[in-house]
């Protein structure tokens, strides 16, 4: 009987097969992914206003416009889609229409493909929308948050007519000082506004139980978890405590829970789940890569025995 693996993840959303599932079944296991955290949005209307004014947020001096806009996420091109939506849908919003400030015009710097490919979708949904961004730079060259801050500030210098040195940064709750930094010594200034968060899922449990009941999986079944970072680890605790007994090491449960195996898929996350949540962790993987995960969960047990 395959072995189950819950993946403490969110499967593949490219529409195409996930690539950790796939390297589980391959090894004759029995992998399932289910979302630990979630993206709320933030400050909506604050976003809103700015979308809908077209003028710097915190200058309240002048009417001064924005150089540009850094989105560094998928998450915060879906909250920029959000309020083209609810600004495209409003009737007071349709009144206004000849008013309404021109964001085409305005330069989007995104961090890699996805999140420029997640920014050019808007114009194609609202193609009649001026609060949808049409500029796009950056993208595939400018995959990390140092090279787009180098091509931001080498693209700024060769449009020196643009008179505003502000740019509207998106970001989330967790966010590195690298391209702030970076651009603070360019001599460019930052608007920095979260419009995201990313919090424990609120239908993990709902999620897990649905498992448990699709897949029919007895309790006494062998079981590995596998964990891939130390938030989401924390986020889930308790439910995985709630589920499974985590100190049957030898894969047997003495409890009514399901016995099961921890694995990480790095030495960051294996160092929290050991010194933070005590737990016993049995396999990590050498490079976090669907096959060394799955290569070393299959050769523990080989070696161990079911």
């Amino acid at each position: 009987m395959p072995t189950n693996v819950l993946l403490l993840r969110s499967p593949s959303e490219d529409g195409g097969p996930d690539k950790y599932e796939e390297a589980f079944r391959a090894r004759g296991y029995r992998p399932v992914s289910v979302p630990v955290l979630e993206t709320v949005h933030k400050n909506l209307a604050k976003l809103s206003e700015v979308v809908r004014r077209g003028e710097v947020l915190f200058d309240a001096s002048e009417d001064t416009t924005y150089a540009g806009v850094i989105v560094t996420s998928g998450r915060a091109c879906e909250t920029w889609r959000t309020v083209v939506h609810d600004l495209s849908s409003s009737s007071s919003s349709s009144e206004a229409t000849h008013q309404a400030p021109d964001w085409s015009t305005v330069p989007f710097y995104a961090v890699g493909a996805a999140s420029a490919s997640a920014l050019f979708s808007i114009g194609t949904a609202y193609p009649s929308s001026s609060y949808a961004p049409r500029d796009i730079r950056g993208g595939a060259e400018s995959g990390t948050a140092e090279k787009l801050a180098h091509f931001i500030l080498s693209d700024l210098a060769r449009t020196p007519s643009r008179e505003s040195k502000t740019l509207l940064y998106l970001t989330g709750d967790k966010n590195r000082d690298t391209l702030p930094k970076i651009l603070n010594e360019g001599g460019l200034e930052l608007d920095s506004l979260q419009v995201y968060a990313t919090q424990a899922s609120s239908r993990f449990e709902e999620d897990l139980k649905s498992v448990f009941e699709e897949a029919a999986p007895e309790p006494a079944e062998q079981w590995w978890i596998v964990y891939f970072a130390p938030s989401a680890a924390k986020a889930v605790a308790p439910t995985i405590d709630k589920y499974f007994d985590l100190r049957a090491t030898d894969g047997h449960s003495t409890s009514a829970k399901r016995a099961a195996r921890i694995a990480a898929i790095g030495p960051t996350t294996l160092t929290f789940l050991r010194e933070d949540l005590k737990m016993e962790v049995a396999v990590v993987a050498k490079t976090p890569t669907p096959d060394s995960l799955s290569g070393g969960i299959a050769d523990w047990d080989r070696n161990h025995g079911p």
